[in-house]
């Protein structure tokens, strides 16, 4: 009796996490709303929403950078979505000057968006599935035009 290995093709895969540079604010909000409660409670209670305040912040700023993107096994998958790649049309990098108008204005109600504010490059992937009313997909992604690349060779591959 043999085992066959099935190995997954992964052409792209970006985390999508929260930069080093925003870490310190929501930290601080947190370190100064302990210290608040923490003046009004003497004691030994006023140590505990130091405990619970920081290391919720962290959990909150951390589960911010769970969010995936990947292209593999003739999918894309962004955050909690996945579509075959079969499905998908033109894929366009959207430039970081264009980005307000892309997600403002000209942002299709409809458009399943993945968007984290401190990454400035986008892409927009058209859906061609007449049976999903998701006209584009809209995903943040640092290495945009590799993004891109994977999902247009993994198109010409299918």
């Amino acid at each position: 009796m043999s085992e066959t290995a099935v190995t997954a093709t992964t052409t792209f895969r970006e985390r999508l996490y929260v930069t080093w540079w925003i870490w310190p604010w929501p930290l601080l909000g947190a370190g100064l709303l302990a210290a608040e409660v923490h003046m009004g409670f003497p004691g030994v209670r006023s140590w505990l929403p130091y405990v619970i305040l920081l290391p919720l912040m962290i959990v909150l700023i951390m589960r911010q950078g769970s969010t995936r993107v990947e292209v593999a096994d003739g999918e894309l998958r962004a955050g909690e979505a996945h579509i075959p790649l079969a499905l998908l049309g033109d894929v366009e990098i959207i430039a970081p000057e264009d980005r307000r108008k892309v997600m403002g204005p000209f942002l299709d109600p409809a458009a399943y968006v993945v968007q984290k504010g401190w990454i400035k490059s986008l892409v927009r992937v058209r859906v061609n599935d007449p049976e999903d009313p998701t006209p584009y997909w809209l995903i943040s992604s640092r290495r945009p035009e590799e993004l891109a690349a994977a999902i247009r060779s993994g198109q010409n591959a299918s």
